[in-house]
């Protein structure tokens, strides 16, 4: 039975990332360039001052926007090749399929994630407390952006509709909220604002524990509470509510 999910992991991997990485190489340029523009923009217009917080950015965006993907990627194998309901008269379950997707999802952002690691291991100097945290809110991150994705790939009738979806979380969640620098840099009117989005609160708990931003620790258990919390609301409506079977 184990060795049975695993290869229905492994067949999710070889379909979503792994064919697509092997027969069309040129798609992987734009996963690099979408958190490495932005990095390269922020880091020119501060002259380098938030060089470090731009490279947190980037892993937030890179982690987050490969879990949205799975929007478009499940729309158009579930619309355009039928596959959905292959999975479904099988015996692998959906927490199984969705699994295999997500971490195709991570295979296939690899060269981005392995560009902005090394960056952040020779300018940021994390020590190991300082990496796991990171580690950690990039993760909860992914499986919060992979959910939510999984989720709007099974109510979206067509990959277009997907497509948008994915571009316009990406804008509200990576690009428009202080990820790239301290939420500091913002008004403070508009930091209310700021804090609508989840990504806010991965970003300010990973520059506060890098040491680019001051946080109260009290404010920073809140961001965790709240990150986590939103987190766990996300993955339980997409494993109790999602149209699974009835797609």
């Amino acid at each position: 039975m184990k060795r049975s999910k695993l290869s229905q992991i492994f067949a999710g991997i070889l379909v979503n990332a792994i064919y697509e990485m092997k027969n069309y190489p040129v798609v992987l340029i734009s996963t690099v360039i979408s958190p490495l523009s932005l990095l390269a923009v922020v880091t020119f217009v501060s002259r380098g001052a938030l060089f470090g917080t731009a490279i947190e950015g980037g892993l937030i965006m890179n982690f987050f926007s490969s879990g949205i993907a799975m929007s478009s990627d499940l729309s158009h194998l579930k619309n355009d090749f039928k596959l959905q309901d292959m999975v479904v008269s099988s015996p692998a379950s959906s927490r199984i399929y969705m699994g295999g997707m997500a971490i195709a999802e991570i295979v296939y952002s690899i060269p981005s994630i392995a560009i902005l690691s090394v960056l952040a291991a020779i300018y940021v100097h994390p020590s190991l407390i300082q990496t796991a945290i990171v580690v950690i809110v990039l993760l909860i991150m992914f499986a919060m952006s992979a959910a939510l994705g999984f989720m709007l790939s099974t109510i979206s009738s067509d990959v277009v509709q997907s497509y948008a979806f994915t571009r316009l979380l990406s804008l509200l969640f990576t690009t428009l909220p202080p990820v790239y620098y301290p939420i500091t840099y913002i008004p403070k009117v508009f930091q209310y604002f700021a804090y609508l989005s989840p990504t806010t609160y991965a970003a300010e708990i990973t520059h506060a524990a890098t040491g680019y931003l001051v946080v109260p620790n009290s404010l920073l258990i809140a961001d965790w509470v709240i990150l986590v919390s939103v987190s766990a609301i996300i993955l339980f409506i997409a494993v109790k509510k999602t149209r699974w079977k009835e797609v």
